[in-house]
């Protein structure tokens, strides 16, 4: 860390490692920062699930929807794609009237969607077609959150695909929060105790 500008991009927390600022003090934010964020992540239900939560939590913060996503899984039927994907009218009710998760129409009757066309996919085949658009690495390690994108050519490309099959909630930009959360790309700023 050589600027200030780095500097304020990296904090240490109460265990004294340094970590990307955006953390903040709270407890799972570190924890999810230092276990998920960056780290790479397969498999058709984990990425269904990161998938959903990416579109729930579009026009809100990411800490809301981890607070919330023990909730989310209860009421998602673990995000296994078969199971929401049979959801019916009534399921959305159900999920409109629960303080727990999200209660936004198009975004729940957007998973359940989703889902469907997750369901009819080859086994592994939702795996293989996101992690097609990881870009090689290397990757330029941010020096700041200034040098990281909100968007990239390789989210761009994902949300264009996904949309060509239906799939909805699936924008560049929250293609790019997939990819990172989903450690596609890693995007933990120099001096972080988790940059490769």
């Amino acid at each position: 860390m050589t600027t200030d500008a780095a500097t304020r991009d990296v904090r240490v927390g109460p265990d004294g490692l340094p970590r990307c600022a955006w953390v903040g003090d709270d407890p799972e934010y570190r924890r999810y920062h230092d276990e998920e964020w960056g780290r790479p992540l397969h498999g058709d239900r984990a990425l269904f699930e990161k998938m959903s939560l990416e579109g729930f939590q579009a026009g809100l913060s990411w800490i809301t929807i981890l607070r919330k996503r023990p909730r989310f899984r209860e009421v998602f039927a673990g995000f296994e794609p078969d199971a929401v994907a049979a959801f019916g009218p009534e399921d959305v009710e159900r999920l409109l009237a629960d303080p727990g998760t999200i209660r936004n129409r198009a975004k729940i009757e957007a998973t359940i969607g989703n889902a469907a066309l997750v369901a009819v996919m080859a086994e592994g085949e939702l795996d293989a077609l996101l992690w097609s658009f990881a870009p090689d690495p290397p990757q330029h390690r941010p020096t700041t959150f200034a040098d990281v994108p909100a968007v990239t050519a390789e989210s761009t490309a994902m949300s264009k695909t996904l949309r060509a099959r239906g799939f909805r909630f699936v924008g560049p930009t929250t293609m790019y929060a997939l990819m990172q959360s989903a450690g596609m790309v890693d995007d933990h700023v120099v001096g972080c105790w988790r940059a490769a």
